[in-house]
């Protein structure tokens, strides 16, 4: 298990991102993946409550009902981590001290619980002042409706500046960031954030893992991606150095994981089972692998020698999109 940041959330170290729940994974697919996940060990999930807004006929928090239902279905509140998200809902734009607490408010009801245990704040709003922004989030702190918080997409710059007026308002800090990272999208993350993340003990959740899916190595030409839902997605991968890379990850991948045995913790089950996983062995030839191809990514994930409190600096937490350099948390 991996805690986030400095925090008490003591999460499997991969995460569940569930922005495709209305959209490419209708509820059913969505509750065979839940299953499978938690089946497995996992417990944390990502989601936002604008999610899946962009998609025909929906109107944004698809994805927080869908989890919700899965809840009440399976009576799972307790084996979940819930991270959700806050600014960028249709009806709830921005974070204004009256719009986080209503987009809370219906958070907490589609997800069919009494508390949040990460609410991120999705993406920057600089038309609000940031004192109040602060203020609305440490707000639903103190009432017990969130336990944590975390920023999503923010620059270096305003980290610091919520970080150092938390400190001096005497409020909940951060304990998470979630920025865009991935082998095809490296800065500004290594050079600016991760240092920032690692002197401030903040656990570090990247979205894209696998820029959209390109990097599995399934889009093999312009062609491939036509027509298909994340279309616009994978747009600026598909050129010469993107194919090279994904190719390079599969082609690793490949002789990496080949003869792996089971691991006492993770015992071998069949490829696509729920809970199935490869050994310690293997992870370290997969880390080691995507370590010589992406450079310096390790330097964004250091390794787990003692506890965040410890070594002052967070153990990051990968999400469920396989293939991120860097610390594997299954070989602390």
């Amino acid at each position: 298990m991996a805690h986030i940041g400095s925090s008490a959330l003591d999460v499997f170290p991969i995460a569940l991102g569930a922005n495709t729940f209305g959209w490419t994974a209708d509820r059913d697919v969505a509750f065979e993946i839940l299953d499978a996940f938690t089946a497995g060990g996992g417990s944390l999930v990502d989601t936002a409550d604008v999610y899946s807004a962009w998609a025909p006929g929906n109107s944004g928090g698809e994805s927080e009902t869908i989890i919700g239902e899965w809840i009440a279905a399976r009576g799972g509140r307790d084996r979940l981590v819930v991270a959700t998200k806050v600014s960028n809902h249709p009806e709830y734009r921005g974070l204004s001290a009256e719009n986080i607490a209503a987009a809370c408010e219906q958070s907490l009801r589609r997800l069919q619980t009494d508390h949040i245990d990460l609410y991120f704040a999705h993406f920057d709003d600089p038309e609000t002042p940031l004192e109040e922004t602060i203020r609305a989030f440490a707000g639903l702190v103190e009432r017990g409706l969130v336990r944590y918080v975390g920023l999503s997409n923010y620059t270096p710059a305003r980290i610091s500046e919520w970080i150092e007026t938390a400190g001096r308002l005497g409020v909940a800090q951060p304990i998470a960031l979630q920025p865009h990272y991935n082998l095809l999208n490296r800065q500004p993350f290594e050079s600016e954030v991760q240092p920032l993340a690692a002197e401030h003990g903040l656990g570090v959740l990247p979205y894209f893992g696998l820029a959209a899916g390109f990097l599995t190595g399934k889009y093999r030409s312009a062609q491939d991606a036509e027509g298909v839902a994340r279309g616009s997605m994978i747009a600026s991968y598909l050129n010469e150095t993107g194919f090279a890379v994904a190719e390079e990850v599969r082609s690793r991948r490949r002789s990496r994981w080949h003869g792996c045995v089971p691991s006492p913790r993770f015992p071998r089950r069949s490829r696509g089972q729920p809970g199935w996983s490869r050994s310690r062995r293997c992870l370290r030839r997969q880390r080691s692998s995507l370590t010589s191809l992406s450079g310096s990514a390790s330097s964004a994930y250091p390794p787990r020698s003692s506890p965040p409190e410890q070594n002052g600096h967070s153990l990051h937490v990968q999400r469920a999109e396989r293939g991120q350099p860097g610390h594997d948390p299954f070989c602390s």
